[in-house]
């Protein structure tokens, strides 16, 4: 996974690789594959899917022509809650995005790295 900060403030994880090197052959079975380890994991929760594309479409936003479809899976690792603050940068999202002839998941970095490292274990492993 390659980290990055995106529009130089916020810190993401990233990977992109090609659809002949994946397990899975849509957004959908990427998006279920990650349902399933959020639902195997006891401190996790699922919350919703989101459909971004089809969102954007439905408002008549703008999307970059090679984007073919772009969901989000939200979720929570709502372990403790030391401060109020914490709560402002909850819940978690993985991105998947379908990129024609390649997908990118993506995710901002978590502020622990407990939910970091599941998260990257979880992308890492949608690669054969």
């Amino acid at each position: 996974m390659q980290q990055q900060f995106f529009q130089e403030k916020f810190p993401i994880y990233k990977i992109q690789f090609n659809k002949s090197e994946s397990k899975f052959a849509t957004v959908d079975d990427i998006i279920a594959q990650l349902r399933s380890e959020i639902e195997a994991n006891p401190k996790a929760m699922l919350i919703a899917i989101f459909d971004h594309y089809s969102h954007t479409q439905s408002i008549e936003g703008d999307i970059r022509g090679d984007i073919k479809d772009a969901k989000n899976i939200i979720f929570c690792f709502g372990m403790k809650i030391p401060n109020p603050e914490v709560l402002a940068v909850r819940p978690r999202s993985i991105a998947v995005v379908d990129l024609g002839d390649s997908f990118m998941v993506s995710f901002m970095e978590p502020p622990m790295q407990v939910a970091t490292d599941f998260m990257e274990d979880w992308c890492k492993a949608l690669v054969k």
